[in-house]
């Protein structure tokens, strides 16, 4: 169940327990799903017989744009945040219920109006202003795009009514504002714009017409490895390497940057995405031809909820539902509850954001998330940095209202004064501003439950060595490790034996004699867009590295140290400052812009390093500024990883162990062989307040973000072609024309029936998307494998097929019990791979289904769990339950999701997965409704009933096209037609 934590710090979403009557509900990582609700409703009471807009004629709807990247530099010379665009995007309903609350905003001292606005006050309903902010935002949002089809009044009423709906686990409809991507998730939802172009074509229609229909901002930050650090020239040699492994898809998302419109991708090198989408992209409020409306933004990544710390309601989803919102759709979500997270006090000294967001986490895990006096005491950045965290303690977001800080923070990072102003004006005009001087005079908030925290009570502190909610504070950081290693094995302990937890073994380092013993640092990075964002703590390991360096003290030479901006402001404050060559004299180079240790591209470590711990069963140590530190994420050799504020890591880099007491045992020998404690290279909180004051200044972002869209050389090198439609390789594993829209004509198919199916594969319960479309390294006997072997390459839907249920774990019912990813083509009672199974039964002209228990597709949103069942031709799956997002991500490619009826499974009604199974769905989608029940008849002569979990009339409507990107296509050259 999603939660959000909420008002003044943390938005837990959590579609769940919202009253403080109801119980706390468990805290899932999402909280969308499909698409919306009912339709044809009418509008509350509030809005009754609203007067309707004109529809917005096709030609203005999807007209010309400026190609992005001009756009941006014409407009966006001071990194403004705001946009006059120059057509309607699809985040606003054509026609509104709710035109009568249209109102206009005037600008302070009476120089004419910012433009129009949706005003909630002009509700005049009481019940809006008992609402936390985050609701406030889906509210806006709704009522912007309520067309009584997709958003319908019912749903306006549901949000509005969320103190008694949200228990209840109602869904609503929303449509975020844009849409966030990075390379690696960015790349399919290119490539399925660039098919839809072709099937565009093939109809005989503007295949221009296909773009996103709201702004897409990609940031190339997921392929920069650390190969080379420790060196002057490191960021240079890592982007080398980086556009020699990457050039083919490179050059496909430049050809989309130029092809398509509203699209912008910022090169590589030039930070990572989530800072980037702080200091640069984020709007907080748009100006879209004259209507205001909150900023918000969904994408593939679930730390996207970084921007919430900037009041931009934000997360992560599913790839299929990051495109639907691309192309214009709605998704569905479960109405979120939110807990209120009350702060007071203020950090005392020596403790850093990164100790204050490690304890959050804590707490948060622990409950299952409004902030008062103590929300004023902590900075933008500080608040991003909790925010960033949130998919760690298990809400879908973190959010900040915005408040004077924000607009503090607006300025520093070079939006204009007017956008600054019009976004102050805009938000408090709306119930959206929050000032903390005047909380408690407010109307009070609800919220499902309240948490508090003593500012003062937070003390240094680091995670691990396992999970990032594993909170361990620094002065029992010495006796906890001693505990992991007793511990038996788990995600706190090693189960090394006592006579072998003091071994010291001898190596070679480049001729050097060394040594290395269990909770040895071998990798230490600063690294990730929780920390790098942040000045403060940024800053402050740079004042760790003048105090040690000029004590005397070095980090050992087989530490793989590495320093990875999340843009080019941090460059510039460093160098600003003077205090860059600190760090690069303890090796603390800069080796890139982008997401390395973190997401596990952290590089070889040294051979002789290597072995010395594989040979010998070392326990080491990688001490890192990240959000994840899951076992074999940061490296395969550091089974103990820990996620340290950015002084905390250039002290444990010191150290060279995390087996250290930092209150009693010295870090080094310094000069003259003096001992050098913790205390002596820890600088003051007005020491780091001081630096981040002279050092960090607005023409920073200016420069970096005025000069972000020119690339760089080889960025700008990069040949791509200037044609609308893409030409595909053949012969290319990597970039493939999907097989989604073949044969395809401007009919809708229609409801298909399934006529004497096979089962492909008989599952029990919990079958993850990680079952369906596993990650990690393909197997190499795999037909997946076999598919590389003979091509060279890599990533495409060819190979996601094969490897759909292609899990080495997976339990298929149909082998009785046996493990691994294959199944019986039961016509020649063949073993067979899954995707040869498949494969066989399309060629014979045979349907196919999945029989499945509870909770089939829980686990992460990915979209190939879908896409990939679909390629192989599987027609319907029914099972005891599904995961939200996995069954609209099912409707979405055009598969039945069924259910059986309360107390019955397959097991229940005696099915084998050897029948074959015929499933009558009415011919015309108008004869079914939501949620009806349907009768699924064997060749045995069993029959039984399941309910089709179509859940509302706009799924139907993809359904009936074969799909939601069919449907787009069809609706896109109706429009222009």
């Amino acid at each position: 169940m999603p939660l959000l934590l909420a008002a003044g710090m943390l938005a837990r979403s959590s579609s769940s327990r919202i009253l403080p009557s109801a119980a706390t509900a468990a805290v899932t990582r999402a909280w969308l799903t499909s698409p919306p609700l009912t339709p044809c409703s009418s509008a509350p009471e509030a809005a009754s017989e609203p007067r309707r807009s004109p529809p917005v004629s096709p030609s203005r709807h999807f007209g010309d744009w400026r190609s992005p990247l001009s756009h941006r530099a014409l407009i966006r010379s001071s990194a403004v945040v705001t946009e006059q665009f120059e057509r309607r995007f699809a985040t606003i309903a054509t026609k509104n219920s709710y035109e009568s609350i249209l109102t206009s905003l005037s600008k302070p001292g009476g120089g004419g109006e910012f433009g129009k606005y949706y005003s909630l006050p002009a509700l005049n309903d009481p019940r809006i202003d008992r609402l936390p902010y985050s609701i406030r935002i889906l509210l806006e949002s709704a009522i912007r795009n309520c067309d009584e089809f997709q958003v319908t009044g019912k749903d306006v009423e549901k949000i509005i009514d969320w103190e008694n709906t949200a228990p209840k686990q109602v869904e609503v409809p929303f449509k975020p504002a844009r849409v966030l991507l990075q390379d690696f998730t960015g790349v399919p939802a290119v490539v399925d714009l660039a098919c839809m172009r072709d099937a565009m074509n093939k109809l005989g229609s503007d295949s221009n017409k296909i773009n996103p229909l709201v702004p897409v901002d990609l940031v190339i930050d997921h392929s920069v490895q650390v190969d080379v650090a420790r060196s002057e020239n490191a960021v240079q040699a890592n982007m080398e390497l980086e556009f020699e492994r990457n050039k083919e898809r490179f050059g496909f998302l430049k050809w989309g940057s130029k092809a398509f419109k509203n699209m912008l991708v910022v090169p590589p090198g030039s930070g990572i995405v989530h800072q980037v989408n702080l200091e640069y992209l984020g709007r907080v409020v748009f100006n879209n031809g004259g209507l205001l409306y909150p900023d918000s933004v969904v994408w593939y990544d679930s730390h996207t909820t970084m921007i919430d710390g900037l009041g931009v309601a934000g997360w992560g989803v599913g790839g299929i539902e990051a495109e639907a919102a691309m192309l214009g759709q709605p998704m569905s979500m479960v109405l979120p509850g939110v807990v209120g997270f009350n702060l007071s006090g203020k950090l005392k000294e020596g403790v850093t954001a990164t100790d204050l967001v490690l304890t959050v986490t804590q707490i948060l895990r622990k409950h299952g998330v409004v902030g008062r006096p103590g929300m004023s005491e902590l900075s933008l950045a500080d608040r991003a940095t909790i925010a960033n965290m949130s998919p760690e303690y298990g809400a879908t977001m973190g959010f900040f209202p915005v408040d004077h800080v924000t607009l503090q923070y607006l300025r520093l990072t070079g939006r204009s004064d007017e956008t600054v102003a019009m976004i102050e004006s805009y938000l408090r005009a709306n119930k959206m501003f929050v000032d903390y001087s005047q909380v408690r005079t407010q109307t009070e908030r609800v919220y499902s439950s309240y948490l508090e925290l003593n500012l003062e009570d937070v003390e240094p502190c680091i995670s691990g060595p396992k999970r990032p909610h594993d909170r361990v504070s620094v002065k029992e950081m010495k006796a906890d490790w001693h505990s992991c290693l007793d511990n038996k094995v788990g995600f706190k302990g090693f189960a090394v034996p006592k006579e072998s937890q003091s071994k010291v073994v001898d190596f070679s380092f480049h001729g050097t004699p060394a040594q290395i013993k269990h909770g040895d640092v071998v990798i230490a990075a600063i690294t990730s867009c929780t920390n790098t964002s942040n000045p403060s703590v940024m800053l402050g390991a740079a004042l760790v590295a003048k105090k040690a360096s000029e004590l005397g003290l070095e980090v050992k030479p087989w530490i793989k140290t590495s320093l990875a901006p999340g843009s080019g402001v941090v460059t510039k404050y460093l160098e600003k400052s003077g205090l860059q060559k600190y760090l690069n004299q303890l090796g603390f180079h800069i080796v890139g812009y982008g997401c390395t240790t973190c997401i596990g591209n952290s590089g070889d470590i040294d051979e002789s390093v290597a072995a010395a711990i594989s040979e010998n069963d070392i326990v080491a140590a990688a001490v890192l500024s990240g959000n994840r530190n899951f076992e074999g994420r940061v490296h395969p050799l550091t089974r103990a990883n820990y996620l340290a504020s950015p002084p905390l890591v250039v002290a444990y880099a010191l150290a060279g162990t995390v087996d250290i007491d930092f209150e009693t045992e010295p870090i080094g020998i310094g000069k003259d062989g003096k001992k050098v404690y913790f205390r002596d290279i820890w600088p003051s909180n007005e020491e780091i307040a001081n630096v981040v004051q002279s050092s960090v200044l607005p023409d920073m972002f200016k420069a970096t973000y005025t000069a972000i869209t020119e690339g760089n050389p080889m960025w700008n090198q990069l040949s791509v072609p200037t044609s609308k439609l893409y030409s595909w390789d053949p012969a290319s594993t990597y970039i493939h024309e999907p097989p989604y829209f073949k044969g395809m004509t401007m009919s809708p198919p229609g409801p298909h029936s399934v006529k004497d199916a096979y089962c492909l594969l008989n599952f029990g319960d919990s079958i993850t998307t990680d079952h369906i479309s596993p990650a990690g390294n393909i197997q190499k006997d795999s037909p997946a494998a076999k598919y590389l072997v003979e091509r060279g390459r890599r990533g495409n839907d060819e190979i996601m097929a094969r490897g759909t249920f292609a899990n080495i774990r997976i339990v298929n019912k149909l082998l009785k019990g046996e493990v691994g990813p294959h199944t019986v083509h039961i016509p020649s009672g063949e073993k067979l791979s899954v995707f040869d199974a498949a494969t066989r039964y399309k060629t014979q002209g045979h349907d196919t289904i999945i029989l499945a228990g509870a909770e089939y597709g829980s686990g992460s949103s990915r979209d190939w769990a879908a896409k990939g069942p679909m390629l192989l031709g599987v027609k319907a799956v029914i099972a005891k339950s599904f995961e939200r997002i996995h069954r609209s991500n099912l409707v979405g490619m055009g598969i039945v999701p069924l259910c059986f009826k309360a107390g019955e499974d397959a097991e229940t009604l005696g099915l084998t997965g050897h029948e074959r199974f015929t499933i009558d769905l009415p011919s015309s989608v108008n004869e079914i409704r939501p949620g009806q029940d349907i009768t699924v008849k064997t060749d045995t002569g069993k029959s039984f009933t399941c309910t089709v979990r179509f859940d509302t009339e706009v799924e139907l409507a993809y359904f009936n096209n074969g799909g939601i990107l069919p449907y787009v296509i069809r609706n896109l050259i109706k429009a222009d037609s």
